[in-house]
């Protein structure tokens, strides 16, 4: 097994209109080691997101490489990086985007339904997982029954739940006050210690990155070194 989670070289994002051309990024190399927490920070607009979106296999770059797991990815078709990406990763947003309809057990066991995984048995590793985020007295109330907080931990129960190698988030705590916001972060950093699951975090927030183990700075499209 690879001692990365996720790995990535020489990637390249550019948008032609036929007149111009934006480069969102360039030459950008990065690898995320097994339970490392690796954040990025940077102004708007410097392509962080673009950076999450390819490394998340959720958009191609107009060139390099990006191997998951040990995976490369090169020449997969898209039914295979889902499946991938289904397997190998898992996403936090500012906003949750949980399903209102479902309750917050079965929120969190969708990733193992949608793997054709039985509903009991994903229902009991969800439980497991909500367990660990501090909800296991919440997991039959629906979305609309939890605080902003509590959705944003029951998001991060989903993306633990089928056991990533690698979480990528795209500001966890954008959408919560400070207070709120303060939890997610010990939240984060007692799951990366205690699942040994690598985070790869995308945050304008600097109390939020100072607890990674690397800190990467972007500036268009660029990715330098910090800390």
């Amino acid at each position: 097994m690879t001692d990365f989670a996720l790995q990535a070289s020489h990637l390249s994002k550019h948008y032609d209109d036929g007149l111009t051309r934006i480069d969102v990024l360039v030459d950008v190399s990065i690898a995320i080691a097994r339970g490392e927490m690796v954040a990025v920070v940077g102004a708007s607009g410097s392509g962080k997101s673009t950076l999450l979106h390819a490394l998340g296999l959720l958009d191609l770059p107009s060139s390099g490489s990006i191997t998951v797991s040990g995976q490369a990815t090169d020449g997969l078709s898209e039914a295979q990086r889902s499946r991938l990406r289904n397997h190998a990763l898992g996403f936090v947003y500012q906003f949750h985007h949980l399903l209102p309809e479902f309750s917050a057990l079965d929120n969190v066991a969708m990733p193992l339904i949608v793997r054709r995984e039985s509903r009991g048995q994903a229902r009991i590793e969800a439980q497991k997982v909500l367990e660990l985020v501090g909800l296991q007295a919440r997991v039959q109330h629906f979305p609309g029954q939890l605080s902003g907080g509590e959705r944003q931990r029951v998001a991060l129960a989903r993306a633990l739940v089928a056991k990533p190698a690698c979480v990528l988030a795209d500001e966890p705590t954008g959408n919560l006050d400070r207070h709120t916001a303060q939890q997610m972060f010990r939240l984060l950093k007692q799951v990366n210690a205690e699942a040994k699951t690598a985070f790869l975090i995308v945050t304008h927030d600097q109390e939020l990155a100072a607890l990674a183990d690397r800190r990467l700075h972007m500036e268009a499209g660029r990715l330098v070194d910090a800390s």
